[in-house]
């Protein structure tokens, strides 16, 4: 069988473009996924993330290079390995970014996605449970809810916020990012909102839709320098799929990098050294890499307000009785309600760090449950100016890539961050923090020098799970694919993921991954058109 589209990875972009692309029952679609089918019914409770982010079997388990800037560590990156890909196992949080980042993305060639082209794209994904607006649709399928506080220590926390002289902010999403408050999260009716739920099952009963899952794909098939199908690993067996129309990469910012220089697109000095033939040498491939750097700020409390109070045996037989049975309760609920949008400089037109309050003692990818009471405030570096690199370690598609994030090797990046833990610092001196805090954990209360905040950075930094960057979209001849998301060199072959991202937004980054794949496939879509005569198609509201 032939396909007219062969999607390669079933994450936040794949099960959009699966949905959208198959719309048209004349589009025979083939979506390939390396991991199993998202039936883990912890996947779906917003309350188990700490049990299901770092589950071995729902994630890839990467693991970065030695970073020289902190001290030396290899540090976990988790990413989705499951149909509904990273949106199955994030910690649901939907921030799409200020306006500043996209016009930024259009300063820097991405032409056509400027905040004035995106929003109507983030509109039409999404259903908002306010009324609609200018920044909000309520009629797309992505079910989008104001989170709900679970703590005491969520108001307090928004409360200190407003004491140190920072604004609160009732919608993150909206006309301002800056300011404290609550964050909208992909949870509906007490359940997981990932793609797969929202866009990929209720499109499975279309004859035209085919999902493979267990397939790992090995290289894209050539025929001179159009693509023309893809080879996959499947049960022990490698298989081959063929399509007349695209192939459509979704692997994300490391998976899609990994697939093009196995089918030798990339540098090619480098593919060349692993005996790899070159249809296109695509320097870029694999390079501007970037992701939120981040720390954990963690102290002990007073009170028995944090999530800790609810692992007591009858409390929590009770809290799952009470999800069983409504679908309600904390269990219901994600575990990051509640954050802020900061500027590291007052003279900044936006906002460049971010900040989760969880109300309990964890660490990023920890799986452990808190021992005692006590909160933890992750600082996030929203716009980092580092840069790193994907690239092969063999041409053995089983064999892990090589992650150098290269964090704080700009030397711009350490001060921002570091200016972020001051300003978090201060929030917690507030009266209404102070009241109910105990022993620091790290770094003490009161007063620390800036080398005993650098060197906690160096020491405790972790991912915050948004890799970005490294099949950059523009307008150059550096670029690896284009503003219409084509990989530049050949033909047949679109990358639609975060990995197309010219820069970081400054917030979690399923949002836009999202908006990014809804918008690609109407530019698809609108070139298979134009091949039969018709009038390109604009964006429209679709439910």
């Amino acid at each position: 069988m032939s396909y007219r589209f062969i999607i390669i990875g079933a994450g936040s972009a794949g099960c959009v473009l699966a949905e959208r692309l198959s719309t048209d029952p004349g589009n025979m679609v083939l979506l390939l996924e390396a991991g199993g089918w998202d039936r883990n019914p912890l996947i779906h409770i917003p309350a188990a993330l700490p049990a299901v982010a770092p589950n071995p079997r729902l994630n890839w388990g990467y693991h970065t290079q030695p970073e020289a800037e902190l001290n030396g560590r290899r540090l976990f990156w988790p990413r989705g390995k499951t149909v509904g890909g990273s949106s199955s196992i994030n910690g649901m949080v939907y921030t799409r970014g200020n306006a500043g980042d996209y016009d930024r993305w259009a300063m820097l060639g991405a032409e056509g996605w400027a905040y004035a082209d995106v929003l109507p794209w983030f509109r039409r994904t999404e259903a908002y449970e306010r009324d609609e607006d200018v920044f909000h649709g309520t009629s797309g399928p992505l079910n989008v809810t104001r989170e709900r506080r679970t703590s005491a220590l969520c108001d307090l926390f928004v409360e200190a916020g407003v004491q140190a002289g920072y604004s609160m902010n009732e919608d993150f999403n909206g006309a301002d990012q800056e300011g404290f408050g609550d964050f909208d999260a992909t949870v509906f009716r007490g359940r997981r909102w990932s793609t797969a739920t929202a866009f990929l099952r209720p499109a499975l009963k279309r004859r035209n839709l085919k999902v493979i899952t267990g397939a790992l794909a090995a290289r894209i098939l050539w025929q001179g320098a159009r693509a023309v199908g893809v080879e996959y690993l499947c049960g022990g067996r490698r298989e081959t799929a063929r399509c007349d129309g695209e192939v459509i990469l979704s692997g994300g910012a490391i998976n899609s990098p990994q697939l093009l220089q196995l089918s030798g697109i990339g540098p090619a000095d480098h593919l060349r050294g692993l005996g790899i033939k070159i249809v296109a040498d695509r320097p870029a491939v694999g390079a501007n890499l970037q992701d939120h750097l981040c720390v954990c700020l963690m102290s002990r409390i007073t009170r028995p307000i944090s999530h800790y109070r609810w692992l007591h045996p009858l409390r929590a037989t009770a809290l799952a009785a009470q999800y069983a049975l409504t679908r309600k309760g904390v269990a219901a609920e994600a575990p990051l309600s509640t954050g802020a949008f900061l500027k590291s400089d007052p003279a900044l037109p936006w906002p460049d760090l971010q900040l989760h309050l969880t109300p309990a003692l964890v660490t990023s990818h920890d799986s452990s449950w808190p021992g005692e009471h006590g909160l933890t405030i992750y600082v996030n570096h929203g716009k980092p100016a580092s840069r790193g690199s994907i690239r092969l370690a063999s041409a053995e598609v089983t064999a892990h890539p090589l992650i150098s994030p290269n964090y704080l090797s700009a030397p711009e990046d350490l001060p921002v961050l570091r200016q972020g833990v001051k300003m978090t610092r201060e929030v917690l001196a507030q009266p209404a923090l102070t009241a109910v805090l105990g022993e620091a954990l790290d770094l003490p209360h009161g007063t620390v020098s800036d080398e005993e905040i650098d060197t906690f950075i160096r020491a405790k930094a972790e991912t915050v799970y948004h890799p970005v960057g490294t099949c950059r979209m523009g307008n150059d001849a550096d670029a690896v694919v284009d503003t219409a998301l084509r990989v530049n060199g050949v033909e047949g072959l679109r990358v639609v993921d975060a990995s197309v991202m010219p820069a970081l937004i400054n917030g979690n980054t399923n949002a836009p991954t999202i908006m990014i794949a809804d918008r690609a496939s109407e530019m698809i879509l609108d070139r298979a058109d134009q091949r039969e005569g018709s009038q390109p198609a604009r964006c429209t509201s679709r439910g």
